[in-house]
């Protein structure tokens, strides 16, 4: 059975909404599916930073090194480094 990437959804639209998607969808050759992945996609790139869910995280672990938030890149390849083997400066 082929498994789909998109998850589906059910939304109920108001009468003047759907009049519109539809419009919209059609000029723009593109399906109703289309158009609302797109304006989601446009509407949450649009979100402020501190509305972004992602921004949960921040502050939850208080333990490292205390400039981690400016040298991070320094410090993840050290990290992958001491992984993989490789001797480390």
């Amino acid at each position: 059975m082929k498994s789909l990437a998109e998850k589906p959804i059910q939304v109920y639209l108001e009468g003047k909404q759907d009049e519109v998607v539809r419009a919209l969808a059609e000029r723009q050759k593109i399906s109703i599916a289309e158009l609302i992945r797109r304006s989601l996609d446009w509407y949450l790139a649009e979100l402020p930073v501190e509305d972004d869910p992602a921004m949960d995280i921040v502050g939850l672990v208080d333990t490292g090194p205390e400039d981690a938030s400016e040298k991070h890149d320094e410090y993840i390849v050290r990290f992958l480094q001491e992984e993989s083997g490789q001797r480390t400066e």
